[in-house]
């Protein structure tokens, strides 16, 4: 289904439930470190992979926010979100450099976007990922199941080495869900952080269904953060839920826990990713962390 078919489900009551949120809490509004932004034409592959992986998988997976661009922005914007990311990711060689490019062009005509760049494992890979950072990359995507790459690939080398050295953070889909990869997992990562110990690395997803593995490498690593994307709604309980045991140590974890969405491509409304979150009951200063303030502190975002 193309965007002009669906019309988006963005509503003054959505508005109101999503800052009346952040209002409660007192903060100035929302930053979602893992929201996605792309051409349109990787886009549209990218919602046929959902549409057909709901077939597969026997789970309905509809894209609540399937619209155009500009809507896709004022959606954002007016739920309060005062900054978000444009997560790119390439599943070929030859791509991450031209999507790099289109991510420059979208934040510098979006400025409330982190500016995003992506890699992958091929050769002269160091040498754009040391140009898009010299041109302003705040934060990069690696996708580690949709790539097909391991993450220990000596191709990689100079690119850990240079976030590593640079502090940019790299979101990485690493965990095994919602199906694992050749690659995916905890171990892998481990190996990684042993070779790389202040690599800034961002978990996509709390690292699900391994929450208890990644959360481990988190307290290990002191520049390992996990982001809450999809996690905790009642669409991921149902297939991946959190240790009741967990808790405890999510909560021990604050300060390295940041608000995702995986906007547009999420099945419910923004809305159930915020409740989501606040249903752990891990208290409001653990929420004004996540919502808002540890993301104001990483990428230095008032």
């Amino acid at each position: 289904m193309c965007d002009e078919q669906r019309a988006a489900p963005f509503s003054a009551a959505e508005t109101d439930a999503v800052q009346k949120i952040w209002r409660d809490l007192g903060l100035p509004g929302i930053i979602d470190v893992h929201t996605h932004f792309m051409p349109q034409n990787v886009m549209n592959k990218v919602w046929g992979y959902f549409d057909e992986f709901g077939a597969k998988a026997g789970v309905e997976w509809p894209i609540t926010y399937r619209t155009d661009e500009d809507k896709r922005v004022e959606t954002l914007r007016g739920f309060g979100v005062r900054a978000y990311s444009s997560m790119i990711y390439p599943h070929k060689p030859d791509m991450a450099q031209w999507l790099n490019g289109w991510g420059i062009e979208f934040a510098t005509a979006h400025p409330d976007c982190l500016q995003t760049a992506t890699f992958y494992p091929e050769s002269g890979v160091g040498g754009y990922v040391a140009s898009a950072i010299e041109a302003g990359a705040e934060v990069f995507k690696s996708h580690i199941q949709v790539g097909e790459y391991a993450p220990n690939d000596p191709l990689l080398d100079d690119v850990w080495g240079l976030l590593s050295e640079t502090q940019v953070p790299v979101v990485i889909h690493c965990g095994s869900g919602p199906a694992p990869g050749t690659y995916t997992g905890p171990e892998p990562i481990a190996e990684l952080l042993g070779r790389f110990p202040n690599l800034p690395l961002i978990i996509a997803h709390m690292g699900m269904p391994e929450y208890e593995q990644f959360m481990t490498l988190a307290e290990k690593y002191p520049e390992v953060r996990l982001d809450t994307t999809m996690a905790f709604t009642d669409f991921v309980e149902n297939l991946s839920p959190l240790q009741e045991s967990l808790k405890p140590r999510l909560r021990d974890l604050g300060d390295k826990v940041l608000f995702g969405s995986d906007f547009p491509n999420i099945p419910y409304g923004y809305p159930e990713a915020l409740t989501a979150c606040a249903r752990l009951d891990l208290g409001d200063d653990w929420l004004r962390g996540v919502f808002y303030n540890n993301a104001a502190a990483l990428f230095g975002r008032k």
